[in-house]
């Protein structure tokens, strides 16, 4: 790690005056999530050149436990966690850094059994936030700012049937203003904390006089800050008796907006969503999963005409990591699901007041499941990898035989982004396109436009050009069976194959990059782990790669294509969390790779 020393204090305060006199502006050049309110990861000025690493600095220590403990879940040393953007403006920078103590389980993974370790006990751990101002070429931490926020509990029990949060980190995130860095805080509170000084302003409460359990309330996603210097964030409350996932429905949900004068507002997520079904309905729509016949009624949908069984719905809640968008004319996107059933989703529209402006349902948009993306089996044909039964509606979900739904998972950090027409995209998962899920379209009046076929962890950088506008998305095809996954013919993985991918208002293809970083262990090359790419001016695309690099991708070719203008390597990032890329108004590049924060340039 990357860490001042300073020979006396005297030092140290004459080199702070001067550091903390850098610049700023009315606006932050990179304030939140996908730089801006709109989330849109575009920058207009020239990226530079990727021909060294600038600084090496360490957020999370804890990477190497962190990854063996997942190693008893999924086979593999994997980084589950989620990291956020690095907030940059003038000559400073800032960045998460984690400090407190990682209970390791004894032995390794027990956590998955409800053991009282590993990510069941996350909140031993700290969470700062540290200021870096860039001095004769090198980062220097001025300061660092320590918060009482925690994340949402994990309460992985196998041996209750629990899966919780299978160990994937919420993420911590803070924002910017002109003059104030806002940070997550503990029970649903912010902190309002000065730039210059890094100490605490004000502890904005918008919960006081409320009765709830602050200590199961939680901020629940990245804070975003309109142009006008107000905080967007969700807020969920957990129940405070067995298994908060699972076993028990919500307390609460909000979303919260506080004003740049520490006034705040809250709306439920129930006020949002109108429509939805009753919390303890269980008529919500499930999947033939629930047969429990462990894959004897494959292919699906078991006959053409069935129905599967529903399920009890639970409460309407945001999902974990999803920043709200704020669209130019105010209006603030969001998005929600049931608690127990996550395809009953809604995205939605809110007035800058709070007011409902619409909620439009994503259960049932999709018409690309059988026969399109999915063969259809000929008659008498019961083995047919990845196939639906033969008679099968062309278009449903073989999962359901109904139009596909998207929902949102609490693995996931997709995130709305406002597009130039004012339009809104968001990625989601689904239960028949092989993990990729889709990238959901609709106008600024609430209607579904369209649909791309990869939303998995996905927020797009938006590329305006021509009088038109593109949007970049990884687009991983993963190394998995389409809608099953039992030991079954039908349930067979597909060959993986790799691509960030350039696509138009109309969801077409413009080009493709694909990785081929080729080895014994990845034949098929390695997947890119950036969930929130950039773009610079000249719309050249910057996206982080499994293999451990940095690309940059450039603009003019068509179709599949596979040298990268630049690339410079890291660290080797298998099994590495997926991250967003930053850049400063210098043109520096800001990626991360296994808890490490790098800064690439010329």
């Amino acid at each position: 790690m990357t860490r001042l020393r300073f020979p006396a204090v005297l030092a140290f305060a004459a080199i702070a005056v001067l550091l903390l006199t850098g610049s700023s502006h009315d606006v932050p050049f990179w304030s939140q999530w996908g730089r801006n309110p709109r989330h849109t990861g575009r920058v207009y000025i020239d990226g530079q050149p990727l021909n060294q690493k600038l600084a090496d600095i360490v957020y999370d220590p804890f990477v190497t436990q962190e990854k063996a403990e997942n190693y008893a879940l999924y086979g593999m040393s994997v980084l589950s966690a989620h990291y956020q953007s690095t907030l940059i403006d003038g000559d400073s920078f800032y960045m998460l850094q984690k400090t407190g103590t990682y209970i390791n389980c004894n032995p390794t993974g027990q956590w998955v059994y409800g053991a009282a370790c590993g990510p069941n006990t996350w909140n031993s751990i700290v969470w700062n936030v540290a200021r870096y101002d860039w001095h004769n070429g090198k980062p220097i931490r001025v300061w660092m700012f320590t918060t009482d926020w925690k994340p949402e509990t994990n309460d992985t029990d196998y041996n209750d049937g629990y899966t919780g949060l299978l160990g994937w980190e919420p993420v911590f995130h803070p924002a910017l203003t002109s003059e104030h860095l806002y940070v997550p805080g503990a029970g649903g509170t912010i902190w309002k904390v000065d730039r210059q000084t890094g100490k605490a302003i004000s502890h904005i409460n918008p919960f006081a006089g409320m009765s709830i359990d602050a200590a199961n309330t939680f901020v629940s996603s990245p804070l975003t800050t309109s142009d006008q210097g107000d905080v967007y964030y969700n807020v969920l409350e957990l129940s405070s008796t067995g298994n908060p996932w699972q076993q028990n429905d919500i307390a609460g949900a909000w979303l919260v907006k506080v004003g740049h004068d520490d006034s705040s507002s809250t709306v439920t997520y129930a006020t949002l969503t109108p429509d939805a079904p009753p919390a303890t309905s269980t008529n919500c729509p499930g999947t033939f999963y629930l047969l429990g016949d462990n894959g004897a009624s494959l292919p699906w949908p078991p006959t053409p005409k069935s129905i599967p069984p529903t399920e009890l719905c639970g409460s309407q809640r945001p999902p974990l990591n999803l920043a709200p968008a704020i669209a130019r004319d105010g209006t603030v996107y969001t998005a929600s699901m049931a608690h127990f059933d996550a395809m009953v989703t809604y995205f939605i529209a809110v007035n800058p007041d709070l007011t409902l402006k619409w909620s439009s349902s994503m259960q049932q948009r999709l018409t690309d499941g059988c026969g399109v993306l999915l063969p259809i089996a000929a008659n008498g044909v019961t083995t047919m990898p990845n196939s639906c039964r033969y008679g099968t509606t062309v278009g449903l979900d073989p999962s359901t035989n109904a139009k596909g739904s998207s929902y949102l998972s609490d693995q996931a950090s997709s995130t709305p982004t406002v597009l130039p027409d004012d339009s809104v995209v968001l990625g989601t998962l689904d239960d028949f396109n092989y993990s990729r899920g889709h990238l959901m379209h609709f106008n600024a009046q609430g209607n579904f436009i369209n649909a791309y076929t990869f939303g998995w962890d996905n927020t797009p950088a938006v590329y305006e050009h021509d009088n038109t506008y593109s949007l970049v998305v990884k687009d991983n095809h993963y190394p998995e069976p389409a809608y099953c996954f039992f030991t079954n013919p039908v349930c067979t993985p597909v060959p993986a194959v790799y691509y960030v991918s350039q696509i138009d208002p109309q969801m077409n293809v413009e080009w493709s990059f694909q990785n081929t970083e080729f080895n014994s262990t990845n034949p098929n090359g390695y997947e890119w782990c950036v969930n929130a790419p950039l773009i610079d001016r000249h719309g050249i695309v910057y996206a982080t790669s499994e293999d451990g690099h940095v690309y940059s991708i450039p603009q003019g070719n068509t179709g599949v294509f596979t040298t990268p203008l630049q690339k410079i390597f890291l660290l080797e990032a298998l099994g590495a969390a997926y991250t967003p890329m930053a850049m400063g108004e210098d043109g520096k590049e800001y990626s991360q790779n296994n808890g490490h924060l790098f800064v690439i340039g010329k």
